[in-house]
């Protein structure tokens, strides 16, 4: 996880509207009982569709902190999609985007964007960006040095695609308006997620516990959005669980197990239409994962097939690195499938049968709030208090979903002298009033206390609370557990329902919003100190000065007092002191007597549905081919013979392709495409073409040329005989 790296580094009525691009349609809303809906639909793909992986090739990706996970394909590309909501008097913007988190920095960005084109209209207090939490997307967007170590720096080629697309993806909502309705439902999922911290969740109060049936939520919240003839023209799904489901020795872009369900949604919805080239939109969004796994099949010894330790998540032999948790299909592609396809069901069925329509105004409540420093009185005689960040060493050993290299061990409340010695010799050490302040847990990182050549952690955070109608959004910025985000769905509804101006109120979390602070336990599950109580950086106390806070947003929206809320310390916007360890890409060079997009290894004649059509190209580094929003590297045409023109019916995009580019010796780098022919697939003739750019030396100018290349004809039958 992050250790590997700090060690190498030292040793809605509401007018609604939601986006999709190339093909953006508006859809509108409803005459409710509050006033008319207006509603647009639009998806967009990130300004440079491509970025997360040209961006990411070479670069490393965002989530499991593995040195070795450097993007070097494209499973599935990665998409920002943008909701807009406005009454008439109020507007509210929610995006989901499929990265691993929401940085401060990149929020900070898109708000400077939006206030330059659109002035006051989208602000900090009604704007929400919330990540999917795919493991697989981009790393370099971020201003903290913590998480710059992790990243390679701070990549002004990673944060401006992610910047762009979601400031897109808005632009297609702003200027794209329809009256609609909006309708809600929810139900359970109870096959596609598990705890991967039970130990913890059981040290919660017994009685509290045996009000739920799960250590998990179970529950999906959906929001569809139709016309007013009811045609449906978007939804956004809520459902908790890890986008983990494509592990750490991936390395390909991929937005995991919640795009698979956009995919399938949208492809669903779309009949016939490319991916992102729908008018319906599907937004699968993040909620309070933090304990939460796709990995159903739960975690065993590698080498033993043996379960794990149960306490600390170890094995006998190899710790905690060879304990791993294994997810329902055959390999991670398959589990991806399993578990997004679940979701995507699910989904589709509650969407299907939403009649409660949701009316009511919008509100939007936010403040910036210093997270080092927050007092809550408990009771009569007592307070509590955060900290400034740390990290424990269960930190350093990681979750099942990806052990640890080092000997460390989920569930220390003791700290180790030989590490503790090299933190003290690099780093320094924590002070007694932090380790104080962060007890039981034993501080591996005392980040709070480290503030070169930057602050490692975030002090001011965003808190955030959206209400469209009866639905209302809490945007937490990071990874709640399951219980913490019990608890505080619990206390935001205790407060906007106390003046009787909601009722019936639906509150759910909007999980990785806005900036990332790690994890948020509860109080009980920080004294066990596994992973999660490790990584929740502001002491033992985190969720109950969050519980503070938004009860005291949730209650200013009841009483409608939002204008009197201080706006908070503004966090900083550091602009010296960043730093890129990214090299610039090399030129590519080709093999003797060959051309860039020539075919090196060519398909077969004949395949049948469910083989796997695989052709290599020589390539350039997809570095160099920049901004290809409108393109692709990859498609898969068939042929028609009524038009005797070639139709494109696969890109990059596609579920069903897989683009793989390997760096070779001298310069040379290949590119393999691999098309996993469904059982839908039609009889016919079909090629596979590839598309890039390679970079070549024009004296000291570097010149880039487009290149493309395609395979041979091939069929797709029934039979190799035909």
């Amino acid at each position: 996880m992050l250790l590997r790296f700090l060690l190498n580094a030292t040793s809605s009525t509401a007018r609604l509207l939601l986006c999709r691009k190339p093909v953006s349609q508006v859809s509108s809303f409803s005459l409710g009982v509050f006033g008319l809906i207006v509603f647009m639909v639009s998806l967009i793909m990130f300004h440079r569709t491509n970025c997360c992986f040209v961006n990411a090739l070479l670069y490393l990706q965002m989530g499991y902190a593995n040195p070795q996970q450097k993007a070097a394909g494209i499973h599935t590309r990665l998409y920002s999609r943008a909701f807009i909501i406005d009454d008439g008097n109020r507007t509210v913007v929610f995006v989901t985007a499929d990265i691993g988190m929401v940085s401060q920095r990149l929020r900070l960005e898109v708000l400077r964007a939006l206030k330059e084109k659109y002035g006051n209209l989208y602000r900090q207090d009604n704007v929400v960006l919330s990540g999917t939490h795919t493991h697989c997307g981009l790393a370099g967007y971020f201003q903290y040095t913590l998480f710059m170590i992790t990243s390679n720096g701070y990549i002004k080629s990673s944060i401006q695609p992610l910047v762009n697309g979601i400031v897109k993806s808005i632009d297609i909502a702003h200027s794209n308006k329809r009256p609609g309705r909006i309708y809600r439902n929810k139900g359970e999922l109870d096959d596609s997620s598990i705890n991967r911290s039970p130990h913890s969740y059981l040290n919660n109060p017994e009685d509290e516990r045996n009000r739920y049936k799960w250590n998990t939520d179970k529950q999906v919240l959906v929001l569809k959005f139709t016309d007013l003839d009811g045609d449906g023209i978007g939804m956004i799904s809520w459902f908790a669980v890890h986008a983990v489901s494509m592990n750490y020795t991936n390395r390909m872009v991929s937005s995991d197990n919640m795009g698979y369900a956009s995919y399938l949604l949208e492809k669903d919805k779309n009949h016939g239409a490319l991916p992102g080239q729908g008018s319906f939109v599907a937004g699968f969004s993040s909620s309070n994962l933090g304990d939460v796994t796709p990995n159903t099949r739960g975690p065993h010894c590698v080498n033993s097939g043996l379960p794990c330790d149960y306490l600390n998540s170890s094995c006998p032999v190899g710790g905690t690195k060879e304990c791993k948790a294994f997810g329902p299909g055959e390999d991670m592609f398959d589990s991806t499938k399993i578990i997004g396809h679940s979701i995507y069901m699910k989904a589709k069925e509650l969407y299907a049968n939403a009649v409660e329509e949701v009316t009511g105004p919008i509100h939007a409540a936010h403040q910036w709030v210093n997270m080092t420093d927050v007092t809550v009185q408990i009771n009569e005689t007592h307070t509590v208090s955060t900290c400034k960040p740390a990290l424990g060493h269960s930190f350093a050993a990681g979750t099942t979903d990806g052990g640890g290299d080092l000997n460390f061990t989920q569930g220390a409340v003791e700290g180790d002298p030989f590490w503790d010695g090299i933190r003290d010799a690099l780093l320094g050490p924590p002070s007694n009033q932090t380790k104080e302040c962060h007890h039981p847990k034993p501080i591996l990182f005392s980040t709070g206390e480290m503030n070169w050549p930057l602050p490692w952690h975030p002090q001011i955070v965003d808190v955030q609370i959206v209400t469209i109608g009866s639905v209302a959004v809490i945007a937490v910025p990071g990874e709640m557990t399951t219980m913490s985000g019990r608890r505080l769905r619990k206390a935001v509804k205790e407060e906007l329902e106390s003046e009787n101006t909601f009722k019936d109120t639906e509150v759910v979390i909007a999980g990785l919003s806005n900036i990332y602070t790690h994890y948020i336990t509860t109080y009980e599950e920080y004294q066990v100190q596994r992973y999660e109580g490790a990584s929740t950086i502001y002491g033992p106390h985190t969720l109950t000065a969050y519980l503070h806070k938004y009860r005291s947003l949730a209650r200013a929206i009841a009483q409608d007092r939002v204008s009197e809320l201080p706006a908070g310390p503004e966090p900083p916007f550091f602009t010296k002191n960043l730093f890129n360890l990214m090299a610039a890409a090399a030129v590519d060079k080709k093999p003797d007597n060959s051309s860039f997009g020539d075919v090196l290894e060519q398909v077969y004649p004949v395949y049948r549905q469910g083989d796997v059509v695989s052709v290599t190209f020589v390539a350039g580094n997809p570095r160099h081919s920049g901004d290809i929003r409108d393109t692709t590297f990859v498609t898969v045409e068939v042929y028609d013979n009524r038009t005797e023109t070639w139709e494109v019916v696969y890109t990059d995009a596609s579920w069903e392709t897989r683009f793989h580019w390997l760096k070779g010796s001298n310069q040379q780098s290949n590119a393999t495409i691999e098309w996993h022919i469904p059982p839908t697939a039609a009889h016919g003739t079909y090629r596979i073409q590839h598309f890039g750019h390679y970079k070549q030396m024009k004296g000291l100018r570097p010149i880039i040329t487009k290149y493309q290349g395609s395979s041979d004809v091939f069929r797709v039958t029934d039979s190799f005989y035909y």
